[in-house]
């Protein structure tokens, strides 16, 4: 990941005020099938949190599995057969969960080390030991560590970016923003959590990427502001 470890002005004013709107819950309750009216579904992103579990669970919490690998394609992206094969069985996948034993899995990124998410962190080397793979790339590689370790690192894809303004580092710009004043962003995602009526095993990040998502995706698509 980007090195740098400022964080722009703009970047906490505007995730609280797209937490805070009235649209937030809305599409939180939309994308994870709360009440939803008869004949509509949930997104298939709502089971990458939970399915099989989750990819934090105690059993297989340094270990990438197929149950993974499927909870990815819930976010539209997959891995390349051979990637997964070679994640599932072979060398990549042995030098990622020796890099996954020593990225903690109990703590929220508001309250981890600036150093846990800096280059040349575990997290940071994991992330670009996948993004080298062929036929990764940034986002198969984020999303694929965030369902391992969904407290402290988060889902990123082009729409999120395009929302909010292409930050230079999302880890460190995301996490300065979280622990800025007394970590209040933080304790508004998990107070939006609660008001969505969703378990806590929804991480206050995974709440975060969910209400970027839904209030720009429709958008992004139709007027292509995320274009390589």
């Amino acid at each position: 990941m980007p090195t740098s470890t400022s964080v722009p002005q703009s970047l906490p004013r505007r995730l609280n005020g797209l937490i805070t709107s009235d649209q937030a819950v809305t599409g939180l309750r939309r994308y994870f099938g709360i009440d939803l009216q008869l004949g509509a579904v949930a997104f298939t992103g709502s089971r990458f949190d939970h399915l099989a579990g989750g990819g934090d669970r105690p059993a297989t919490a340094d270990v990438v599995t197929a149950d993974d690998l499927i909870a990815v394609e819930t976010l539209s992206v997959r891995i390349p057969a051979q990637v997964a094969l070679d994640l599932l069985e072979g060398t990549l996948g042995d030098r990622l969960s020796e890099l996954l034993s020593r990225i903690p899995r109990d703590v929220d990124m508001a309250h981890a080390e600036v150093a846990t998410l800096a280059t040349g962190s575990p997290a940071d080397t994991a992330w670009r030991l996948l993004n080298d793979q062929v036929g990764i790339g940034w986002v198969s590689a984020g999303k694929l560590l965030a369902r391992k370790r969904p407290r402290l690192l988060p889902v990123y894809d082009q729409v999120v970016r395009c929302i909010l303004g292409r930050p230079q580092s999302f880890w460190l710009d995301l996490h300065a923003a979280l622990q800025a004043d007394d970590h209040h962003l933080h304790r508004e995602l998990k107070a939006l959590r609660r008001s969505a009526g969703l378990p806590e095993t929804v991480s206050a990040l995974r709440v975060c990427d969910v209400v970027l998502w839904m209030r720009h995706h429709a958008d992004h698509r139709k007027v292509g502001c995320g274009q390589e």
